[in-house]
């Protein structure tokens, strides 16, 4: 692997809390996999055997209802792992995962990891790490469902991805607005509903750039009350 993806690999929630000697020893025996947008990198029900952390671009993982409906289960990029509850009970994969666009992943073998387990049992707690950093984001996407209108979600997820601290901000969509939509739990018309709500708020959109007039007025109109908020 390339410095830059060993550097990235140590620094995730996966590996960051695990003893050097055994990052070392993962590491050597993992694998670059490149995929293009819109490319399958395992499929729903399909045998779980290996954990992959994101080295570049966005993934997204997703069920397929009955119905074939398709929901977003999450989006994940750069530094992100994914695939770890899974891949260490040798279970099937509850979700599919694709390239939301070209991307760089790290596959590591979870035959790997568990024998490093195995030999020094604290590499547990980097994978109590990464499962409840997973498990906190779930519960987050559920509060956001519950308790906040579709314009406050998409705002949410303007102030995520906006890379200045405070004031005027310029914020380029990761990916498509289709599956922005689905990972709010959202239909596209109800997002383009909620872009134009935002409009009052000083979020304007052109093409897949969003331009904020004020980040603490957005942040501020995330934490009302969904009641006020439906009211604008």
């Amino acid at each position: 692997m390339k410095s830059e993806h060993v550097a990235l690999a140590k620094a995730s929630i996966l590996l960051a809390s695990a003893p050097e000697p055994v990052v070392q020893s993962v590491l050597e025996e993992a694998r670059i996999r490149q995929f293009p947008r819109g490319g399958t990198i395992f499929l729903q029900g399909e045998r779980a055997s290996a954990i992959y952390i994101v080295a570049e671009g966005w993934i997204k993982l997703y069920r397929i209802a009955p119905n074939g409906a398709e929901a977003v289960v999450g989006v994940f990029t750069n530094g992100e792992s994914f695939g770890e509850a899974v891949a260490f009970r040798s279970d099937t994969y509850p979700v599919a995962a694709e390239a939301v666009t070209d991307c760089t992943l790290i596959r590591i073998e979870a035959d790997s990891f568990l024998r490093q387990i195995r030999n020094n049992p604290e590499v547990a707690i980097s994978i109590l790490s990464a499962t409840f950093t997973h498990l906190h984001s779930l519960v987050a996407q559920v509060e956001q469902l519950k308790a906040r209108t579709g314009a406050q979600r998409v705002a949410e997820f303007l102030l995520e991805l906006a890379p200045c601290p405070a004031g005027a901000c310029e914020v380029t969509l990761p990916y498509d607005k289709v599956l922005i939509a689905g990972r709010l739990g959202m239909k596209p018309e109800s997002l383009s509903r909620a872009f134009a709500r935002l409009k009052e708020q000083g979020v304007t959109i052109r093409q897949n750039i969003a331009r904020i007039e004020d980040l603490e007025t957005l942040r501020n109109y995330t934490e009302e009350d969904p009641a006020m908020a439906w009211a604008r």
